[in-house]
């Protein structure tokens, strides 16, 4: 252990060339005061990132660096160590030598805390082979080892200590001190959720307990359930902290709240719903970054890009994004806006809610109370000279008109539609009262998505198609071909990991604006749209299938109606 104690950290990453002495020096400035280790605050800072730091160490001081994904801690240690010491020291043990049972392998964030070793060597009396890993996949680890035995107890030391009490007294209700029992549990159960990469928490009231599940890649997972009577506590805390009326029991209501889960923020959407037996909350999680992405890195195959890129490159008229709701279309559409966000030109959204903010970008909040719809809003929007808008939701007539005005007086518009394909959005267009061949003038383009499950490379098992299959899926019926199936595995949820973007692009041209204009069938413009090189969500998603990408499973859920 002697080795540790002659290197420092700060050293050894301006020798491996991750930071410079300036940068060291003002992390070091910016830690006083705070617990936070120097490596966590050069994260912070920007100056690095945790796998950079994790591979210099690797490097300088010899000791190898672990992914936890998939690792447990042996069962033998249950009684010994707890979530507690994992989490005061950022460690984790995953396991024994191979050739010695008395040597643990543990994972740590800071493989020179001499202090954390002594301690595991101590409580477990066995020797410690200290291995580097990232902060996050040890905070992972730590959360689905202890995390639901931690938010129990935090549950039964609330259950104990007060009993209904909260629920009834607003005022102590607001006093909560951050250390208290309810507060760890709410939390607690949000930073599970981010690091689970779940979507969506829902927090049920059910006839005798609380059920929280999570949605992961599209699917609700249950998480844990406590008794009903943590219920008014849960829900009032979240009411107190997502600003909204804590007395108010009988009414729907929305919030909002930021958390910073391993230094990411996280933007959350909170609803409650009375139920039967008491209020139901769901809290919608978006990464403040996820929405700002690169249009590489949303699932578009190569000749789909170069048709994206085309219509976005039109300096007037509609582009609409359609599908159900999760599709990714906010992501798209953001993607959009930050590829058209330059200098020169001037970019208004109009949004319920504004779901991230974008730096030079002009956004309006609907705020239908005050009398802000989309449509009075599009009109002030309209008297400000804007060069693109964007709008959140096109949802009836009215603000369906005035994008289309918009979009023919010079204006790049761009919105989304809850239509089941691109075709089919062209006629919802002319439901909502818009004639026809100024539908045909205004829209450029179309595109269509849905996500599909992504299979987990680790486990996913190779199958031979059958004849019904290849026949959906257009193979030649005496051609082999083979697809996976989902497995399951201690690394994915239910042999998927993760979600890919299926797109179906339709770009306008002047055979597909004649069949629009002359009002002929939803079928005939699809048709058109094939023969000029559009892929339909069931040609998009089978490419996926063949190339083990996705499942077909998954295939036939996105495009059942196909």
């Amino acid at each position: 252990m002697a080795q540790f104690q002659r290197k420092r950290l700060g050293d050894m990453l301006i020798a491996e060339n991750v930071v410079t002495a300036e940068q060291v020096d003002q992390a070091f400035e910016a830690k006083k005061g705070t617990n936070k280790r120097l490596g966590e605050m050069l994260v912070e800072l920007n100056f690095t990132t945790e796998e950079k730091i994790c591979h210099a160490l690797e490097r300088q001081l010899g000791i190898e660096m672990v992914n936890l994904m998939g690792e447990k801690m042996p069962p033998e240690l249950n009684d010994m160590i707890t979530g507690s010491l994992c989490r005061k020291h950022g460690i984790f043990p995953f396991g024994f030598d191979e050739y010695d049972v008395n040597v643990l392998k543990l994972a740590m964030v800071d493989p020179m805390d001499l202090t954390a070793l002594d301690d595991v060597e101590m409580i477990t009396g066995m020797q410690v082979e200290p291995y580097i890993a990232t902060n996050h996949d040890i905070a992972l680890a730590i959360d689905k080892t202890f995390g639901n035995e931690e938010a129990q107890s935090a549950a039964d030391a609330y259950a104990k200590e007060r009993g209904e009490k909260y629920a009834n007294n607003e005022e102590e209700a607001k006093d909560e001190i951050e250390d208290s029992p309810i507060v760890i549990l709410v939390k607690t159960t949000i930073e599970q959720a981010a690091r689970l990469r779940a979507s969506d928490i829902h927090i049920e009231a059910l006839e005798s307990r609380v059920r929280i599940r999570y949605r992961i890649d599209g699917s609700l997972v249950e998480q844990i359930s406590y008794d009903i009577s943590l219920l008014p506590a849960i829900t009032a805390r979240l009411k107190i902290i997502s600003g909204m009326d804590i007395a108010e029991k009988r009414k729907p209501q929305d919030g909002r709240i930021t958390q910073v889960v391993d230094r990411n923020e996280y933007d959350i959407r909170v609803s409650m719903l009375p139920t039967v037996y008491g209020e139901k909350c769901v809290m919608r999680l978006a990464l403040k970054t996820a929405l700002n992405r690169d249009k590489k890195d949303l699932g578009f195959a190569e000749d789909e890009l170069k048709v994206f890129d085309h219509i976005l490159a039109n300096p007037n008229g509609i582009i609409l994004v359609t599908g159900p709701t999760g599709s990714g279309k906010s992501t798209t559409l953001y993607t959009a806006l930050s590829e058209l966000n330059t200098e020169d030109v001037n970019i208004i959204t109009v949004e319920d809610p504004v779901e991230a903010n974008i730096d030079g970008i002009n956004q309006v909040h609907v705020n239908v109370k005050a009398g802000l719809t989309f449509a009075s809003a599009l009109r002030s929007i309209l008297r400000q000279d804007p060069d693109i808008i964007m709008i959140g939701e096109i949802r009836d007539g009215e603000t369906a008109q005035i994008a289309v005005q918009a979009a023919i007086t010079g204006h790049l518009v761009v919105s989304t539609l809850h239509t089941n394909s691109s075709a089919a959005t062209i006629s919802r267009l002319e439901d909502m009262g818009i004639e026809s061949y100024l539908v045909a003038d205004s829209v450029k383009g179309v595109i269509a998505q849905r996500l599909v499950k992504r299979l987990c490379p680790n486990c996913k098992e190779e199958i031979e198609a059958t004849e019904e299959e290849k026949e959906i899926m257009g193979v030649p019926l005496d051609q082999p071909c083979m697809m996976y199936k989902p497995v399951g595995c201690p690394l994915c949820n239910h042999g998927y990991k993760g979600r890919i973007g299926v797109y179906e692009i339709m770009e306008l041209n002047s055979e597909m604006k004649q069949i629009i204009s002359q009002r002929r069938s939803t079928d005939e413009l699809k048709e058109a749209a094939i023969r000029n090189g559009m892929n339909t969500l069931r040609m998009a998603a089978t490419k996926h299938v063949l190339n083990g990408i996705t499942s077909y499973s998954e295939m036939m859920r996105i495009s059942f109606d196909s």
